[in-house]
């Protein structure tokens, strides 16, 4: 049986991903710091063998890997993203970048043949001049998230070509889920329009609902990084839908499908919630598609309607 270690693993997309490895008959072992919203309610982690990891410790992390022996490493562990890109940017750099080294530093030192993807981000681009980004498009990053991640995804390149190892970046754009935690503005529009529906809320405060993103579907994205692994040659990847949405597009999609007008319970209020240098990121995963195989299943508008569901499901089960 081949065994897969995914760090971060009880995140939005651990969960996912799990599940995609479980199904192919693959050992999953796990890292987190934390449990949080992902793995757990999938039903998982008891499928999953935890073991003792410290990102910012090469040599126990080289131990590690000679003691449990992946062929695959899936690097999902990351600091801080949607409002919080900003928050704590030493801690940002040191665990979203600096500790990517580290790990392709223990995978050097303990079994060069591991096979790595490591979650990068949309957000390396910044501020951007092609209305579609491909891997050529120059990075700019605008936050201490994108900055970390850029380092993170430059070094993947150089140990890849300096020491041969099987190494990619996955570029991620915004994915969703029902697992989809409320520091992101979909999770929280899925669960503002829930409380409202209920009866619990009478009212949800967003920023800039003329906001733009690239959103597609988590579990859609986690097939693309195991897809990348299934390469004879080590490549890097935008994983993205190649169209965007508004939030209000998304706001009007979450409330129609509850029978609701967006318009009578929505209200823009950008002071404490927009995000400092807001650009429209759209991915052009042409090479995603064309050497992987790979397309985007998951419709936007059923994103929507799947987390809005997830959502009123859990806001009833808290009320019982």
């Amino acid at each position: 049986m081949r065994t897969a270690l995914i760090t971060g693993v009880t995140g939005q997309d651990g969960g996912y991903l799990i599940r995609h490895l479980l199904a192919k008959d693959w050992k999953v072992l796990g890292t987190t710091r934390g449990f949080q919203d992902g793995a757990r309610p999938l039903g998982l982690l008891n499928e999953v063998t935890f073991i003792d990891w410290d990102m910012h410790d090469t040599s126990a992390m080289a131990a590690s890997l000679s003691l449990h022996k992946p062929s695959a490493v899936f690097n999902l562990a990351a600091r801080s993203s949607g409002q919080g890109m900003f928050d704590e940017p030493v801690k940002i750099i040191e665990d979203n970048g600096i500790a990517v080294t580290r790990l392709l530093e223990a995978i050097r030192m303990s079994d060069p043949t591991i096979r790595l993807c490591q979650a990068s981000s949309s957000e390396m681009f910044g501020r951007v001049e092609e209305s579609r980004q491909t891997e050529r498009t120059p990075f700019k990053p605008r936050s201490p998230y994108g900055a970390a991640k850029l380092y993170a995804h430059s070094m993947i390149d150089i140990y890849r070509r300096h020491y041969g190892l099987f190494a990619c970046s996955a570029i991620l754009y915004n994915h969703e889920s029902p697992k989809r935690s409320e520091s992101f503005v979909t999770g929280k529009i899925a669960r503002g329009v829930a409380r409202i529906k209920l009866g619990l809320a009478d009212g949800l405060k967003l920023g800039n609902l003329d906001a733009r993103r690239d959103w597609g579907y988590a579990p859609d994205y986690m097939e693309a990084m195991y897809l990348m692994l299934q390469q004879t040659a080590p490549d890097d990847y935008i994983v993205a839908t190649g169209e965007t949405h508004s939030v209000r597009e998304f706001c009007e999609i979450a409330f129609g499908h509850v029978g609701l007008e967006s318009g009578d319970f929505v209200s823009d209020d950008p002071v404490g919630h927009g995000r400092a240098a807001e650009v429209p990121l759209c991915g052009d995963s042409s090479k995603a598609r064309r050497v992987l195989g790979w397309q985007p299943r998951t419709q936007f508008a059923d994103m929507v309607r799947l987390m809005v569901d997830d959502a009123i499901r859990s806001a009833r089960q808290l009320t019982l």
